[in-house]
């Protein structure tokens, strides 16, 4: 039997909102900050959330900077930048629907924007579901990351090595 996965909402600033572009990115950019933050980053804080209409859907810079980070708006930030707080995390996620996941160019491109944080960093690529678009990207995937498709929303696919290699305890 599994266990239930509990739900967490996102943090934002309050005096703050978030608006999507229509679209199939802007679908998958919600079911990120819906669900995946939800299941995955509880207490989460939403840091940045781009959006294909307006360059910053949403930043939170003062977040940033208190995790030793300054970014410059020209810099390719990921889709979506998630801190949790708890484990002192950066969640660093590329929403793929045509182009894009986290492949071994894009961890480094990462890793070098986000060295000076204090903060650990988590590479995550979310696709709207495991067909196609996820099929045309599997081999570029980077090792060291992890994947989550909207679809399934309470499991992820880790390509991390033995990190995660044993048995599942069942009750």
């Amino acid at each position: 039997m599994l266990h239930a996965i509990q739900r967490n909402s996102l943090k934002m600033k309050s005096n703050r909102n978030i608006t999507l572009s229509a679209g199939d990115h802007s679908d998958l950019m919600r079911a990120i900050l819906d669900d995946f933050a939800a299941f995955f980053v509880p207490g989460g804080e939403l840091i940045y959330a781009g959006d294909s209409g307006a360059e910053w859907g949403y930043f939170d810079q003062e977040l940033l900077a208190s995790l030793g980070m300054t970014v410059d708006h020209h810099e390719k930030l990921p889709d979506v930048v998630l801190y949790n707080r708890e484990k002192n995390w950066l969640i660093l996620v590329e929403a793929v629907v045509t182009t894009g996941p986290i492949d071994e160019s894009r961890r480094r491109e990462l890793a070098e924007m986000f060295k000076d944080s204090k903060a650990g960093l988590v590479y995550v690529t979310a696709f709207p579901e495991r067909g196609e678009v996820f099929q045309e990207f599997l081999e570029a995937l980077a090792w060291g990351t992890v994947v989550w498709c909207a679809n399934e929303p309470t499991h992820m696919i880790h390509f991390n090595g033995i990190r995660f290699f044993g048995p599942y305890h069942t009750p």
